[in-house]
Parts: structure tokens; C-alpha cells; sequence
């Protein structure tokens, strides 16, 4: 497929998706994200699937958020003869921040600049979150008159309580990088010239590990929704499937032939 709105690039296993319509700080309108998604899809499965992925944004801004030209939720009107700003949502958004978050391959997100509106959602979606020191956090929604989606106000709260997810969704102020590797937003933060080879040097050690690593990112956002028994029971189903791999048994033998493995992914 040709993509017109990002751009997607392979280094070993390692697949690297780059938001890049600069002229709009890589507002994600409806056209960009649903390229995102055929290309999430297109690294996450398959014989040649990415064993991990690094998300970015191309120029001086992560993602603005939603392109609004075309009006909310693309100019679509509901049955009263106004808009319905949620209708994007349904159809375009909530599919791609569900399969990101349901996906087998482990995923940095490398964020430059600003991540405001759906774009601190993408951000956010990271397993491993690496903010340049220029980046920051926007919930912009306020500004315009509509309420934090993309998964934020789920995400929100989880990460960093409800106290500070309310500040940010109803104050609709930006959060620095120090602010919220401080608040448990990101894991990293690191000089701009540093935040690719930084992000890439976490995804080289994704991408060298087991099969298992999947299993685990999934697990672990599962357990956002589990209770404790059906989080052992789903920890239980995640064991069998990784006991399966080659990449157990090569883990076990090297573990005591005390060398280093070499895992394959599979």
C-alpha cells in the first residue's frame, strides 16, 4: 500500500511508522489514521511480522491531534441535522486505538514535540514511552468544546490517578516532559537529539527477545480490566502459549549452559 500521511520503514525487526503530514504538526484526520491502522496491521501479523514497533512523528510536533477541516467526525451529520463529532470515532479511531492496544508486537512511541488531543492517546498507547525534553501533553479537547477520546479518559486515570487526569482533561494545560516522566506518563525523557537512538535501542531490545514479550504486553493491558481470578486465569492461558515456543526451550538451555540466548521470536 502507498501512504500518503506517514511513512513506514524496517531496520532488522524492527518496524518504524513515522506520522508525517508536517503541514498540519501530523494532525491525525481520518485519512492518517486509518493508514495507521493497515499499517499496524501490516507489522504486527505475518510471516515477515515486526517483533517490535517504533511510533513517531515527523518535524517538530508528535501528532496535533485530529485534523479538523473536514469538520467533526468528517462533516458526518446525526439524525438531527447536526454535527456528530463521534462518528469518526466509531468508525476510524476506536478500531485503531483498540487493535494498538490488542496487538502481539510491543511498541515504543518516540514523542517529539507536542502529542495534544488524539495525539496524546497515541502517545500514550506506548508500552514503552520515550519523550524528547521539547515534548509535551495537551488534552486540547476544552479548547474546541468536545470531551477527551481516543481511549484517553480510560488510559488517564490508570496511569496517573484521577486527580491529575481530571487537571488535564478539564484544564486542557499542557504537561511537560519533566512533568510527566514526575507523574508517571512516560519512562524516558531525553534531549531531543537523543530520541530516536534512544527509542531504538529499546526496540532492538524488544525485538531481540522472546516470543513471550508479546504475551506479556497483552497480558498486562488486559489486567486494566480483570479482576485478580480472571487475571491468574489469563496469566495461566499466556504460560501454555509461551511454554509452546522455541524460544522457552532455547531460554531454558542457555539458562543452564549458563550462556546468553538467542531468541528467535517464535
Amino acid at each position: 500500500m502507498s501512504y500518503q500521511k506517514i511513512k513506514v520503514a524496517r531496520e532488522g525487526a524492527i518496524t518504524i511508522i513515522t506520522l508525517a503530514d508536517p503541514t498540519t504538526m501530523n494532525a491525525a484526520g481520518m485519512d492518517l489514521a486509518a493508514e495507521l491502522l493497515e499499517a499496524f496491521k501490516k507489522a504486527a501479523v505475518g510471516e515477515e511480522a515486526a517483533r517490535a514497533i517504533v511510533l513517531t512523528g515527523e518535524g517538530r510536533g508528535f501528532c496535533s491531534g485530529a485534523n479538523l477541516q473536514a469538520g467533526p467526525g468528517g462533516g458526518k451529520l446525526d439524525g438531527d441535522g447536526l454535527p456528530d463529532a463521534g462518528a469518526g470515532l466509531e468508525t476510524v479511531y476506536n478500531p485503531l486505538v483498540t487493535y494498538i492496544r490488542e496487538m502481539p508486537v510491543p511498541m515504543v512511541t518516540a514523542v517529539n514535540g507536542a502529542a495534544a488531543g488524539v495525539g496524546c492517546s497515541l502517545a500514550l498507547l506506548g508500552d514503552l514511552i520515550v519523550a524528547a525534553e521539547s515534548a509535551y501533553f495537551l488534552q486540547a479537547f476544552r479548547r474546541i468544546g468536545l470531551v477527551p477520546d481516543g481511549g484517553s479518559t480510560y488510559l488517564l486515570p490508570r496511569m496517573i490517578g484521577k486527580a491529575r487526569a481530571m487537571e488535564m482533561a478539564l484544564l486542557g494545560e499542557r504537561v511537560p516532559a519533566a512533568q510527566a516522566l514526575d507523574w508517571g506518563l512516560v519512562n524516558r525523557v531525553v534531549p531531543d537529539a537523543d530520541l530516536m537512538s534512544t527509542a531504538m535501542t529499546l526496540a532492538r531490545a524488544l525485538a531481540e527477545g522472546p516470543a513471550s514479550l508479546g504475551l506479556s504486553r497483552q497480558t498486562l493491558w488486559a489486567s486494566m480490566d480483570s479482576d485478580w481470578a480472571a487475571q491468574l486465569h489469563r496469566e495461566r492461558q499466556a504460560q501454555r502459549t509461551a511454554g509452546k515456543t522455541e524460544d522457552f526451550r532455547e531460554g531454558v538451555a542457555a539458562f543452564l549452559a549458563k550462556r546468553p540466548a538467542e531468541f528467535k521470536g517464535r
